[in-house]
């Protein structure tokens, strides 16, 4: 017979309770979604809670603290360590109160900084793209591997937006839709490249603070106006060098001679018409399709926007530059006897001109701005009558901060906030499988008025308990972080799933 003693019992699994997932998991592995663990029969939280040192943004003084006057309007304080809700766990089944709520003295004001992390069913990601090119029409559907995850939106000046996640795609579709959904926008949000495929369109990869890639090409410039802007910020320094110039732009080409600029410079009117629907003088709309080309159109030869010359106002030897909105693409040439634009060498005057527009516009980049709506649960983890907290936020009594960056809070009803990821510190966002985002939020107020709004005071803890060896340390605004890639698990957990 075996001796039952010898053998080694397995230990039991434990059940992690911070999301409605529930996972068993074994001793020594992770659950599904990666934060949490069994080490040794205790639940443990994998990634470590984060503070900002000397800089972070955080409430100095309120109104309601003292003497109005006294308060300068300055939410940046420069010398205190703030502590963000990264790593620091959630407050699901939603009764309990937040993991953390700490206490500091600021400028002689007792504030406390209740922080959670939030999961949220209900987020998504908006997308600024800055770019002239055609990525899509508005309202066409952004996939990633095949998977509908948003749509365009409306183009902003230089820019292409997109609306991305929401619960629609999290919840509303496939299990697969979901799972997609979710990893690409906690990939955005951590800052990581993400390749999506617009339909109609093209094929983007989108990665906060860098230049967008579109179909295969890294983005350089953002336009420094439309056409008929451009047109307006350079007439001057055209004048006298040429006779015409057109500025090709997806939605308002400029030609000078027309332009109010170009009148009140004196210029003479050249007789160069160009197709599109005239909107004002010297302003089109409509001169080519969008695309990748010239100034956000299909164009690659800019003389297929022109018409034939007027021959009552057009004569030989007339000069024409045409340029795009960034400076990257330009052409001059001179109407032969025939009225027929010939290519010609461009004179240095006109050259800097194309210099000095591409270096006005800004360099390319993608924004990636995080949208959550703090609902009951994250509310409930503040006080028990979950309204006066929303009304406090209102009043901005409360100051709402997102891994330390502050957040816009939209007006109207509930918390719906949007904060940049780049303020953040590196690998604020997480995931559950539900599938929903795991994310940071902090509420800063007196400690008079978190009293006052019915607040788990008796959970208040002073910072200085909270201040470990184990906790990570970041500077403001993202970085740099030493330990920006780096999850501190316990040697004890190995690689593996629930």
């Amino acid at each position: 017979m075996p001796d039952d003693s010898a053998r080694t019992t397995p230990a039991e699994k434990i059940r992690c309770d911070a999301c409605p997932v529930m996972c068993y998991i074994a001793d020594g592995k992770a659950g599904a979604c990666d934060r949490y663990a069994n080490h040794d029969g205790v639940l443990v939280r994998l990634d470590p809670l984060t503070v900002i040192e000397s800089g972070a943004q955080a409430v100095e003084f309120l109104p309601s603290s003292g003497d109005a006057q006294d308060w300068d309007g300055d939410v940046i304080q420069g010398h205190r360590t703030f502590v963000t809700a990264v790593g620091a766990g959630t407050t699901y089944p939603d009764y309990k109160p937040a993991p953390f709520i700490v206490s500091q003295e600021v400028e002689g004001v007792d504030m406390v900084t209740v922080v959670t992390e939030g999961i949220y069913s209900y987020c998504g990601v908006k997308v600024k793209i800055d770019t002239d090119r055609f990525i899509g029409h508005e309202r066409d559907v952004v996939r990633v591997d095949g998977e509908a995850i948003g749509h365009v939106m409306t183009s902003e000046y230089g820019s292409k937006m997109l609306s991305l996640g929401g619960v629609e795609h999290l919840t509303g579709g496939s299990k697969k839709e979901g799972r997609v959904t979710c990893d690409a926008l906690m990939q955005l949000c951590n800052r990581e490249a993400v390749e999506m495929q617009i339909d109609g369109g093209a094929t983007v990869i989108v990665q906060a603070g860098k230049p967008p890639i579109i179909n295969g090409e890294p983005e350089r410039l953002m336009r420094v106006g439309c056409g008929s802007a451009t047109i307006g910020m350079f007439a001057k320094q055209w004048e006298g060098h040429v006779d015409e110039v057109i500025v090709v732009d997806d939605h308002i080409t400029g030609v000078l001679t027309e332009h109010e600029a170009g009148k009140q410079l004196g210029m003479t009117p050249s007789g160069i018409r160009i197709n599109g629907r005239r909107s004002t003088p010297g302003r089109y709309f409509q001169v080519a399709e969008p695309g990748t080309g010239w100034g956000g159109t299909d164009v690659e030869d800019p003389l297929t926007i022109l018409r034939p010359a007027d021959p009552k106002r057009a004569w030989a030897g007339l000069r024409l530059l045409m340029v795009s909105t960034t400076g990257e693409q330009w052409a001059y040439f001179v109407l032969d006897d025939a009225l027929e634009p010939q290519p010609a060498e461009m004179p240095e005057s006109l050259r800097l001109t194309c210099e000095r527009i591409a270096e006005n516009c800004e360099p390319s980049l993608c924004s990636v701005l995080f949208m959550g709506g703090a609902g009951g649960s994250l509310r409930a983890g503040v006080t028990e009558n979950p309204v006066r907290l929303t009304r406090s936020v209102k009043d901005a009594l409360t100051y709402v901060s997102c891994g330390g960056a502050e957040a816009y809070v939209w007006p109207g009803g509930g918390i719906t906030f949007m904060v940049d990821v780049m303020e953040m510190p590196t690998n604020s966002f997480g995931y559950v499988p539900t599938p929903a985002l795991v994310a940071p939020i902090e509420f800063t107020l007196p400690v008079s008025d978190y009293t006052a709004l019915g607040g788990h005071v008796d959970n208040i803890r002073p910072v200085e308990t909270v201040l470990n060896p184990d906790i990570r340390k970041v500077l403001p605004k993202g970085g740099p972080d030493p330990h920006a890639r780096q999850r501190h698990k316990s040697a004890h957990v190995r690689k593996g799933r629930a």
